[in-house]
């Protein structure tokens, strides 16, 4: 399949490190549960370089985050979850040259709310599109989402060669923000951010000339218990074990080495999911000479917006190159599961 159209969309709400500090101190009265020491872990994360300088967020009262209930969190989710798909397709499916009638199926994957109908319903009635549109929403599958998308699209295409599909990884972190004395939870809540990434594909050649395909994926569910949400009163709440850089990095290693057994040539670029500082430096380590700067500009710019950053990632890098001919790029994206997934992309 090929692309044809990428785009992304953050909430116009941005928040330095130094301002995220300050919005969680004003909430320690309403966190009795919430200790010095566990206080003092989260100053320490949000004044140092933990690879983040900047996030967005779409709730709409950021001053309540931290006092929002569960239905409140839902409201939030609701009401940004879709204008924020829509204002990354809308300009993706501009690029493809595409009217809102012209579109047979959209594919949504988010994990930081939940919607029934899915998002894809409200995405669809946003921009106009067509009653009999194919509307396809996959939930579940965490910060890897975007690659299993991008594989759902691959399937329909394979089903329908002259349909024009869209895919949308749109993630809302902040509807999802919990605090408790957890170090797992405290750092999850220094590093999410809201973001969404549109992509459009057709079976023919045309746009960026560039084609997704060479799928593959792993799991782990001996360590699903390290990367997970849970619920707390109604609430999503993070589980991140200190264990999962090295558990990305061993997923990633087993998915990279068997894409070289089965293709002619290794791929010359990695373009991998903004999973945090240390999850990077250990991608790093297992696969040499890859330099994996666009998402290290993804993370510093917008924090880990869980499923859209490998898109992020990919977009940053196409802004200074491509794959050129017998040349790949390598897209890699992982988490909740624990679940790494791949795919190649190549020119035309």
């Amino acid at each position: 399949m090929y692309l044809h159209g990428l785009a992304t969309a953050n909430p116009p709400r941005s928040c330095t490190q130094a301002e995220c500090l300050a919005l969680a101190r004003s909430a320690y009265d309403t966190l009795p549960g919430f200790d010095r020491r566990a206080r003092l872990m989260l100053s320490s994360i949000l004044r140092s370089d933990s690879g983040v300088e900047t996030r967005q967020f779409a709730v709409r009262d950021i001053s309540r985050l931290f006092q929002l209930d569960a239905d409140e969190l839902n409201g939030e989710f609701r009401a940004t979850a879709p204008a924020l798909a829509a204002a990354a397709l809308e300009p993706a499916m501009r690029q493809a040259g595409l009217e809102p009638e012209e579109l047979d199926a959209l594919v949504v994957c988010t994990c930081t709310g939940y919607l029934c109908p899915g998002v894809s319903s409200y995405v669809a009635e946003a921009l106009g599109l067509r009653p009999d549109v194919w509307l396809h929403d996959l939930a579940g599958l965490g910060c890897g989402a975007a690659i299993p998308g991008l594989r759902t699209v691959a399937a329909i295409l394979a089903g329908d060669p002259g349909a024009t599909v869209a895919c949308v990884a749109v993630e809302v972190c902040s509807a999802a923000f919990y605090l408790d004395n957890d170090p797992g939870v405290i750092i999850s809540a220094c590093l999410f951010g809201d973001g969404a990434a549109a992509t459009v594909w057709r079976s023919a050649p045309g746009g960026r000339g560039l084609r997704c395909h060479s799928f593959d994926t792993v799991h782990d569910p001996a360590s699903r218990d390290r990367i997970r949400f849970e619920q707390r009163n109604g609430k999503l709440r993070n589980l991140l074990h200190p264990s999962v850089p090295d558990l990305a990095a061993g997923a990633v290693a087993n998915l990279h080495h068997r894409d070289n057994l089965r293709a002619d040539t290794p791929p010359t670029r990695v373009i991998a999911h903004a999973g945090g500082k240390h999850v990077l430096a250990a991608l790093e380590k297992v696969l040499p000479g890859q330099d994996l700067a666009a998402s290290r500009t993804i993370l510093r710019r917008h924090g880990n917006m869980s499923s859209p950053s490998v898109l992020f990632a990919l977009q940053e890098a196409l802004r200074d190159d491509a794959p050129s001919p017998g040349r790949d790029w390598w897209l890699t994206s992982f988490g909740a599961g624990f679940s790494a997934h791949s795919c190649r992309l190549s020119a035309g």
